[in-house]
């Protein structure tokens, strides 16, 4: 139920909770990525070709036992730009996850980045559910789906929208 279709005092504890429901996993996944990303951005063994801990061994570990060796070459290219990519598109899906901005899109970027994951450096997992990132990814399915209802900065637009427009959807 939308808390724009009724009047707040009609709301009983279990609607509000079903509204709430998503944001203790928004806040997770968003708290998480950023925290992800920034670990990576400030490791300084992390953002190099080769070396213990870097982009470029973890990959290349990674080649023989991926799903998808081929995607695994793509990045062994450009390790240190990968990283940067992975590092950067993990910082923004946190922070829009977080706040609630482009929430569906956001939520849609940390499923492929998990999904990605997940088929090169997690793949080889035994028994799979070591691996966490396919976690991650169903983690991000229902945010894709039902996007940041509350305390974000897409109800807030949309609450604006709709006064805007007098009320009317």
């Amino acid at each position: 139920m939308r808390p724009d279709t009724y009047s707040e005092g009609d709301r009983g504890w279990r609607d509000t909770a079903t509204w709430y429901a998503l944001l203790p996993l928004r806040l997770f996944l968003g708290v998480t990525f950023i925290y992800a990303g920034l670990d990576k951005l400030t490791d300084s063994a992390f953002m190099k070709d080769a070396g213990a801990g870097s982009i470029g061994d973890l990959m290349n570990s990674a080649r023989g036992s991926s799903a998808i060796p081929a995607l695994v070459d793509l990045a062994l290219r450009n390790p240190v730009g990968f990283g940067y990519a992975i590092a950067l598109g993990e910082l923004a899906v946190g922070i829009g996850t977080l706040i609630g901005l482009l929430a569906r899109l956001a939520a849609l970027g940390g499923a492929l980045i998990s999904l990605s994951l997940w088929l090169t450096v997690s793949w080889a997992s035994d028994p799979y559910y070591y691996g966490n990132d396919l976690a991650y990814l169903i983690a991000w399915l229902p945010l894709v789906l039902a996007g940041a209802s509350v305390l974000s900065v897409d109800a807030a637009l949309r609450a604006r929208r709709i006064r805007r427009a007098g009320g009317r959807r």
